[in-house]
């Protein structure tokens, strides 16, 4: 779901190029930090200049990365293409390749958002008490269909895209807010409804509920997620 007005939407092409551990973290670090030639790219990153100016130059062929023209010699200034990037996994998996590399995207996500919440709370006493306050965690359930997931999702993005327009106070510091949305109960799975009607239907008259096959689940069938 998109969450800045020049969102990228993933391709099966460019997920595929995405879903590396060094690309992923040359977008990042832009997005963080601000246009960067491949030399200073791979001193933050503890790599060499070579890896760097490869894997951005795969990172522009398709989009997601672009050179700003304002380097001096044969050092280019990078800078990232757009300030965030959003898939829908039914979009991409059609393609094995592309829902592969997006798993995989998903799980590297997953893995930067343990690291760098550790990190906060490695130092976080540190910090004054008023930021110690109001940093945190914290997770809640609500029962809704997939239409209501979704409309709660652009409220979400809605509020922080409020607090984007929104002049930096003086005492501001940048924060990072992440999201996910998933079933509660995932090995729970809902059956899909076929051409015959929805799921949940009444039976045929000669067939009582105790003639359905339980649940009429579909073996190995995956949950949509956001």
């Amino acid at each position: 779901m998109p969450a800045y007005p020049d969102d990228f939407r993933l391709t099966p092409e460019a997920v595929k190029v995405l879903a590396h551990p060094l690309r992923s973290r040359l977008l990042g670090t832009l997005r963080r930090g601000g246009p960067a030639t491949a030399t200073a790219l791979a001193t933050t990153l503890n790599t060499n200049s070579g890896a760097t100016s490869y894997h951005l130059r795969k990172l522009e062929s398709v989009g997601l990365v672009a050179d700003t023209g304002e380097g001096t010699g044969k050092q280019r200034l990078w800078r990232a293409a757009t300030s965030s990037h959003s898939w829908e996994r039914t979009e991409l998996a059609h393609d094995e390749d592309a829902a592969t590399a997006l798993g995989w995207l998903e799980r590297d996500y997953l893995r930067l958002f343990s690291t760098d919440y550790a990190h906060w709370l490695d130092v976080a006493e540190a910090w004054p008490d008023e930021w110690q306050d109001a940093a945190g965690m914290g997770d809640a359930w609500v029962t809704v269909n997939p239409e209501q997931l979704i409309a709660l999702r652009q409220e979400l993005d809605e509020v922080l895209e409020r607090y984007r327009a929104a002049d930096p106070a003086p005492d501001g510091r940048r924060v990072t807010i992440w999201q996910a949305a998933y079933p509660l109960d995932p090995d729970t799975i809902p059956a899909v409804a076929d051409d015959a009607g929805a799921a949940g239907s009444e039976p045929p008259e000669d067939q009582t509920p105790e003639d359905q096959t339980p649940g009429n689940e579909t073996p190995g069938a995956e949950t949509e997620q956001p």
